[in-house]
């Protein structure tokens, strides 16, 4: 068959794609420039996987660091196969991205009818954490009381550390880790403390979340209530959208369920993309650490867009997100969102 390349990637035809990608893949990624790679919107998942992979490699060179990944994207017939896989079953620091495992723990106790979202914890000034994230150390008045559906919330968006020792309230370290590994996750676990209600974040493996975060959107480790919960506070517009979401809309930013998580020189986000019908159709778990690309002392305290890590993760957003467009899957579940509606309060 004899067809240009620029001609296969602006076609965007699957046939020709795959002509060009296909027995020759390897030339042609290596011919392909990255503009071109950036302008072609794939129309099969493994065109998708092929686009992924490249923009990966290409970001990641570029931000320096130590990366430990998984990316899979779901096939036609909802079965979910890798387009990046590297170092995968590292055990890693997870920070905040270990939020989502500890609202999972929470959630299956409300599951099973020992505790409520509607139950309240009391928020003391001991348990306050003041540091300069989240909403908890700027209240100024203590003692007060929330919900742990509000501490959910907070842990999820703001990532409110204080919120991580609200949830400890009601599923101490030790319970929480029996949950995790009663669901298969081993190495997605936190580091319990002397008080049996606090803990560190702890640890996984880019797999594990993957898994984690794969078997939450098949309805697999909680109620359907419990997962259309979670997700909705994971896309919603309040949570991170410095990373993977920085380069889309306000509506397509409603399609990603993300968290992020940063400590010393680790930068690390994971979540889900959905298409426009709701069908999860890509899992991200990406976790980097090291020393990254430009000035290290610039570096070290900037959890900002303007990391190299983040900006990597920024531009792969973008990748991940246009992959959906033209690709389905009849994955059983599907999550819409709802549609953005501003208020000027009144």
């Amino acid at each position: 068959m004899n067809i240009n390349r620029r001609f296969a990637l602006g076609l965007g035809s699957a046939a020709a794609a795959t002509a060009v990608l296909g027995a020759t893949a390897g030339t042609a990624q290596a011919q392909t420039t990255e503009a071109e790679w950036d302008a072609l919107i794939p129309t099969t998942a493994d065109l998708a996987r092929r686009k992924i992979a490249w923009k990966y490699s290409a970001l990641v060179s570029r931000a320096g660091g130590t990366w430990s990944s998984y990316i899979g994207v779901a096939d036609p017939d909802g079965v979910i196969k890798p387009a990046v896989e590297a170092e995968a079953d590292r055990v890693v620091e997870a920070y905040s991205v270990n939020k989502i495992a500890v609202a999972v723990a929470v959630l299956d106790k409300v599951d099973r009818g020992l505790i409520t979202l509607d139950q309240r914890v009391d928020v003391t000034q001991a348990i306050v954490i003041q540091d300069t994230d989240g909403i908890f150390a700027l209240d100024g008045a203590y003692p007060s009381s929330i919900t742990v559906g509000h501490a959910l919330a907070a842990l999820l968006t703001v990532s409110d550390n204080t919120a991580v020792r609200l949830c400890g309230l009601v599923v101490p370290a030790l319970e929480l880790n029996e949950i995790l590994r009663a669901k298969g996750f081993v190495n997605t676990q936190v580091v319990p403390v002397a008080n049996p209600n606090r803990f560190f974040l702890g640890t996984t493996t880019p797999r594990e979340t993957f898994t984690l975060l794969r078997k939450l959107a098949a309805g697999e480790l909680l109620s359907a209530a419990s997962t259309r919960h979670l997700l909705n506070v994971l896309r919603s517009l309040t949570s991170f959208t410095d990373g993977i979401r920085l380069n889309l809309s306000s509506a397509e930013r409603l399609n990603v369920a993300t968290k992020a998580g940063w400590f010393e020189d680790g930068r690390n986000e994971a979540g889900i993309v959905f298409d426009a019908a709701g069908k999860p159709m890509i899992t991200y778990a990406l976790f980097a650490s090291g020393q990254f690309s430009g000035d290290q002392a610039a570096n070290a305290d900037n959890y900002s867009a303007t990391h190299p890590a983040l900006r990597a993760r920024a531009a792969l957003g973008r990748t991940l997100y246009d992959s959906v467009l033209r690709i389905t899957s009849n994955t059983p579940r599907t999550y819409r969102a709802q549609p953005y509606r501003a208020n000027n309060g009144g």
